[in-house]
């Protein structure tokens, strides 16, 4: 009898344990559920890491500007976009890492309830937005026409690329409804979950007029009008006015949160990279003093490699020990860009509260300013400097564009996308041809490999649209090319 029990005891309680061996397949350390909030701060970093990192595989826009050079594999310099698959790392980062984790920030955070937090929600939904525009409007002024209206739909995977010009109206129009849905008087974010204001609304207002500056200057050569409405907007509504008000990315001193420059240049353990002849000699030139706080010299000149050509490491200088920091912020938008955007603003008759002289040495002062240079006075009063003097020595035409472009080049420095847009849209200072050029000044990254095998007939159709998707292709906002390779 004692056995019968035994028995039936064992299958009640092996019938029991049955029921429950789903709760043993849980993973009750691990959240089941990801915060909007979380999937913001992931994005925010994505998007910082990116701009900033110097990694050969993802951004080239050093070499391209020709701040840096190769030290032994010359590839990248030499415009190859194909090797690294450059132009798919980019394509991935953003539309991946960056905005499909702010599309689903966006909707969890639009459907989650909570008493505590319902307040800062309008908030925080215009920060997500003004980080979307952002990101979308980067890969329309590296691309050209992009997925957009398809985007983000992970059921449609072949989706179809929108105009680029219709696509950046759009963002205009979205960057205003989040601008005026802005609440300054309540916060957002904290500061853990967003690395460059800590959820400062006011701060995160300036960022987004001062991104509605810069989209309105990229239209000023194809659409005067909007370019100009959309500019003097932006200054209306309050753009940055110091360095305290730079959208910068607060990296931390130890990895995996330390700038991405320490990572690849430092904890690397390489030494891929030196100062590029065309930055270093028109510095020399011009005897700027902020080569001091850009580079490293040997024997105490500064020496940039050749473009295109194998520079060997200890030949030449390098950069300044600040831009290898792991704690050094990452910049997305600065003050010194807004100066230089609202120079060029006044210099097309645009009003922006001040002339095109006023601006620009306030952009100069401020990028002095920012890396601690001494020598503001001599070096702004120098005849290739001051602003009249320089107008009247130029023979560009406009002469503006060479005597802004050149000091914006130099105010730009280790700004990638930044220095990039400058330098196609004003087409200064004239880069060299390098050695071994595989194509003339890329004016755009090409279409990824993955969309041309993969999305064949909606790849095939926006190159047709945009004029082929060649290197040299000029976006439609690039309308004029000075260089002569």
């Amino acid at each position: 009898m004692k056995k019968l029990i035994l028995i039936l005891t064992a299958a009640v309680m092996a019938v029991s344990c049955s029921d429950n061996l789903e709760d043993l397949n849980q993973n009750i350390k691990d959240p089941t559920n990801v915060s909007g909030e979380s999937l913001f701060a992931s994005a925010q970093k994505q998007l910082a890491d990116q701009f900033v990192t110097p990694n050969v595989n993802l951004n080239n826009l050093r070499l391209w500007t020709q701040q840096l050079q190769e030290t032994t594999y010359t590839d990248e310099s030499n415009y190859d976009q194909i090797t690294r698959a450059i132009p798919d790392n980019h394509w991935r980062e953003l539309y991946r890492d960056v905005l499909k984790d702010l599309n689903e920030a966006d909707r969890i955070i639009s459907a989650t309830d909570n008493d505590l937090t319902n307040a800062l929600k309008p908030n925080k939904l215009a920060i997500v937005e003004v980080m979307t525009v952002f990101a979308y409007s980067n890969l329309v002024e590296t691309y050209g026409d992009v997925p957009y209206s398809e985007a983000l739909d992970i059921e449609n995977l072949l989706p179809a690329y929108d105009d680029a010009a219709t696509i950046y109206k759009d963002l205009l129009t979205r960057l205003d409804a989040a601008i005026g849905s802005m609440n300054t008087s309540v916060g957002s974010f904290s500061d853990t979950e967003d690395m460059m204001y800590s959820g400062n609304v006011a701060n995160w207002k300036k960022f987004a007029n001062s991104l509605k500056l810069r989209m309105g200057i990229m239209l000023a050569d194809v659409n005067p009008a909007l370019s100009q409405a959309t500019v003097e907007s932006a200054y209306t509504s309050g753009v940055f006015t110091s360095n305290a008000d730079n959208g910068s990315y607060m990296y931390r001193p130890a990895a995996p949160n330390n700038n991405p420059m320490n990572d690849n240049l430092v904890l690397s353990g390489r030494n891929d990279y030196v100062a590029a002849e065309t930055i270093i000699d028109l510095m020399n030139g011009l005897e700027d003093p902020r080569r001091a706080v850009y580079f490293t010299t040997v024997d105490g000149e500064y020496v940039g490699g050749g473009i295109g050509e194998i520079s060997a490491y200890a030949e030449h200088s390098h950069v300044a020990d600040r831009l290898v920091d792991p704690a050094e912020p990452g910049e997305l938008l600065s003050y010194t860009e807004v100066r230089f955007l609202l120079a060029e603003a006044a210099a097309r008759g645009y009003a922006v509260g001040g002339d095109a002289a006023t601006h620009y040495e306030a952009a100069i002062t401020a990028s002095f300013e920012y890396w601690g240079a001494e020598g503001l006075a001599d070096y702004l009063a120098s005849p290739a400097v001051d602003y009249d003097s320089a107008i009247a020595n130029s023979t560009s035409s406009p002469a503006w564009k060479e005597v802004i472009g050149t000091q914006a080049y130099l105010g730009l420095y280790n700004r990638t996308f930044a220095s990039y847009n400058s330098v196609r849209r004003l087409d200064y200072p004239i880069l060299k041809q390098p050695a071994g050029a595989t194509s003339g000044f890329p004016t755009r990254y090409l279409y990824p490999v993955a969309e041309q095998t993969l999305n064949e007939a909606n790849w095939s159709a926006a190159s047709s649209a945009i004029g082929g998707d060649a290197a040299e292709t000029r976006l439609f906002w690039d309308k004029f090319y000075t260089f002569d390779f």
